[in-house]
């Protein structure tokens, strides 16, 4: 054993060999001697563990490939382009909405530039970032002031610390929503200093559970629109327009958090029962928020809109600082929401709303074209299958959207491996498992990603 030890090569010695010199112009010196180090002291526990056994030595040759395809593992970025053939259109584990070509651009352009952020182009002076979507927002909802921060759940625990916080919020037991990642209202409402009265039962709340709940500490009355759920049968909640109106009565605020933030009528496209902003505040809601990432199609954001003296007390809270958006979200959303301006269609324009009024016969297609492409490869099979997909992110629970997969199978692959080969592609290819299928559905993959599927494919039939 001894001997196989002090037959162990030097660190250095290593280092400064050919292989090793190529390594670390490439990756630089403190990282391949890290690797280097390691590899010997890996072979080193494995020459004591053998106790005097004789083990093969391993030519620096091979140990030099291993750390380099170790080292390119490493540099590749785990946050990188991905093809959704899930079936959900908003996931949240893929990034939400896929932004339109206009807004990528913003982006590109305030990135690569200085930009007018938080400066009065017209008087020299700071300004407010707000200024650059706030008119926007307004003229798009009806709303008489609206400000913009980092996400929805920032959103209203922001709302609820400048309007609520040492005093009450009432809400109904049926609308203690939780949302991704166990983020849950009642934390929130928490969070913010306020404390929560909770007042009706999971299916029903009458008006008169708010009035009679309503004392001189109350602040507000909280109603959380059910995105990722819903009660049905026997159930009901007071109509918005008779809550706005006790909440006048009362003197308190009423809010809405809408979640998703629907600025078109989806109803043409069968899509119902999702409120729009404009509606909501109409009925006289007092303060409105919803996310810029989900249903609105544009980057993560979470917009506040309503009446203006209540933006301007929530606009000078500290949490409001804390909670900013960037100036790339900032570009991304102003040219979503132009989008949503005529002469625009924002159904023609973004790609949510794009995927979600497709039809069926056109996601038909996608699959038809990738299955004939998969079926060329003699190592795999393909055939379609019906399938349901959804919106997504809590977004239109009940809507099931009508899809077409494709169902990919092999002969000496599960669908587990099969899955697990697929996510390794490059770019990652995200199916799902159905009944030990697995399934590539085509509702939210574009067109120009078919031939990158089939590219996969084809490595898997001649690895």
């Amino acid at each position: 054993m001894q001997d196989q030890l002090r037959r162990l090569p030097k660190i250095q010695a290593l280092l400064d060999s050919e292989p090793a010199q190529a390594l670390i112009a490439a990756h630089g010196y403190e990282a391949v001697a890290t690797a280097t180090r390691a590899k010997i002291e890996l072979a080193r526990a494995k020459i004591i563990a053998a106790a005097g056994a004789s083990l093969e030595p391993v030519s620096q040759q091979v140990l030099f490939d291993d750390i380099a395809t170790e080292l390119n593992a490493a540099n590749v970025s785990t946050l990188r382009p991905a093809i959704n053939a899930t079936g959900i259109i908003i996931h949240t584990n893929l990034g939400r909405a896929r932004l339109a070509p206009e807004a990528i651009e913003a982006m590109q352009s305030v990135a690569a530039n200085y930009t007018a952020l938080e400066l009065d182009l017209e008087s020299g002076k700071r300004g407010s970032r707000h200024s650059h979507v706030e008119a926007l927002i307004c003229q798009l909802t009806g709303a008489e002031a609206a400000m913009v921060i980092n996400n929805c759940a920032a959103a209203i625990l922001t709302s609820l610390c400048a309007l609520g916080a040492g005093k009450t919020v009432i809400a109904s037991r049926g609308e203690m929503v939780e949302i991704g990642g166990s983020f849950r209202m009642p934390d929130v409402i928490a969070q913010s200093g306020a404390a929560l009265k909770e007042i009706g039962t999971t299916n029903k709340t009458h008006l008169r559970d708010y009035a009679d709940a309503i004392d001189e500490n109350t602040a507000l009355l909280l109603k959380s629109h059910t995105s990722n759920y819903a009660v049905i049968g026997f159930a009901s909640v007071p109509q918005r327009t008779d809550l706005a109106a006790l909440a006048r009565q009362t003197e308190t605020y009423f809010i809405e958090d809408l979640g998703s933030g629907v600025l078109v009528d989806l109803s043409p496209y069968g899509l119902p029962d999702e409120p729009v902003v404009r509606d909501v505040l109409a009925a006289g809601v007092d303060l409105v928020t919803f996310s810029g990432d989900k249903l609105l199609g544009g980057p993560q954001a979470g917009i506040i809109a309503g009446r203006r003296v209540l933006i301007e007390k929530i606009k000078k809270h500290p949490m409001a600082r804390a909670v900013r958006i960037d100036k790339l979200s900032l570009a991304a959303l102003h040219a979503t929401l132009e989008l949503y301006r005529a002469p625009n269609d924002p159904v023609a324009h973004i790609p949510v709303l794009q995927m979600l009024s497709e039809s069926v016969e056109t996601v038909d297609q996608r699959a038809r074209d990738l299955c004939a492409q998969i079926n060329a490869h003699p190592a795999l099979k393909a055939k379609l299958v019906p399938t349901t997909a959804r919106a997504g992110a809590g977004s239109l629970p009940l809507q099931d959207l009508p899809s077409v997969a494709v169902a990919i199978a092999s002969d000496s692959l599960s669908a587990e491996a099969l899955a697990s080969a697929f996510r390794s592609a490059s770019p990652p290819i995200i199916g799902r498992i159905s009944k030990d299928r697995f399934l590539l559905d085509m509702k939210a993959v574009a067109d120009h990603e078919i031939s990158m599927i089939d590219d996969a494919a084809q490595s898997l039939s001649h690895p």
